[in-house]
């Protein structure tokens, strides 16, 4: 396809993903001081099954570990996901460049994108998020079952969610080391930065994974501590979902992922969607996020 073709139906693509009205949460709870350290919940819209506390999606969302997009772009995909049937925790975190809690303009240098990402804040907050989770959906979203837990994220947030299911492998000294697997039925990737070192090669979102680790200097220094892809076998299902087509997070990075697992002797699924950019995979009028509702589905229930 030639690229102006290319380009122009992946910038279709973002302007419907955001197109959607954001939509409310039935509840926000926190799990820190800090304004972004918060979880939005949705209540399931339909039941499925035979009744009881039905299936809880733990939601990260994306955009490049920056202060630009933060929870709200994927309030459509969380109603979209409790319209399924599912209990949906949306968590926001702490992001590069000028967020609440940060004075403005100290964060990235004078014409360059915001810094992305935080260190160490942003892992800080998904795991003090994921460790907080069981106790804040008993009181708040008593509809959502913390033992049936899919965790979902989109591009960075697809990082932190392998991460995430990651800690029990990080190096001791790691502050996020938990001493078991998190308790979850299985991850959904969608379309994530998995590999840190193949999405620095790609410069994917503009050098966002070296900003992630703090400084060029401290890249190879801290990828133990962050990139998921050193953080295997993990012994959690896990399943990426991605766009051939997609032109903000190649698909040799989910493939890096995929083969980093498999040499660490686990498989990992991957589903490939034949003229699928980025965006499609959150946007809800979108055939591709049907196709992220059952995988999330197929181990959730």
């Amino acid at each position: 396809m030639p690229d102006d073709v290319a380009a122009a139906r992946a910038a279709a693509e973002e302007r419907s993903a955001f197109s959607h009205p954001p939509v409310d949460p039935d509840a926000t709870a926190s799990y820190g001081d800090l304004p972004d350290q918060v979880v939005d919940f949705y209540a399931p819209r339909v039941q499925v099954g035979p009744g009881g506390p039905v299936p809880l999606v733990v939601l990260l969302h994306g955009g490049a570990w920056r202060a630009a997009h933060d929870r709200r772009h994927v309030t459509p995909f969380a109603d979209f996901l409790a319209r399924r049937g599912f209990a949906v925790a949306s968590v926001e975190y702490r992001r590069g460049g000028d967020t609440p809690d940060t004075p403005q303009g100290t964060a990235g240098a004078a014409g360059t994108a915001p810094a992305a990402g935080r260190w160490p804040d942003t892992f800080d907050d998904v795991a003090a998020a994921l460790d907080a989770l069981p106790a804040l959906v008993r009181e708040v979203l008593p509809q959502g079952d913390a033992r049936r837990t899919v965790l979902v994220g989109h591009s960075a947030g697809g990082h932190l969610a392998l991460w995430a299911a990651a800690r029990h492998l990080l190096p001791a000294d790691a502050p996020w080391r938990t001493d078991r697997p998190a308790p979850l039925r299985g991850v959904v990737a969608l379309a994530p930065i998995a590999d840190l070192a193949v999405a620095d090669k790609l410069d994917v979102c503009g050098g966002a994974t070296r900003q992630l680790l703090g400084a060029d200097d401290l890249f190879e220094q801290r990828r133990p501590y962050a990139d998921p892809a050193l953080l295997l076998p993990t012994g959690i299902a896990t399943t990426l979902v991605q766009g051939r087509a997609d032109r903000v997070v190649p698909q040799a990075v989910a493939e890096a992922y995929a083969d980093a697992a498999a040499k660490a002797g686990e498989v990992v699924g991957l589903t490939l969607l034949e003229d699928v950019g980025h965006f499609p995979l959150i946007d809800p009028v979108a055939d591709a996020c049907a196709v992220v509702a059952e995988e999330i589905a197929q181990l959730a229930w």
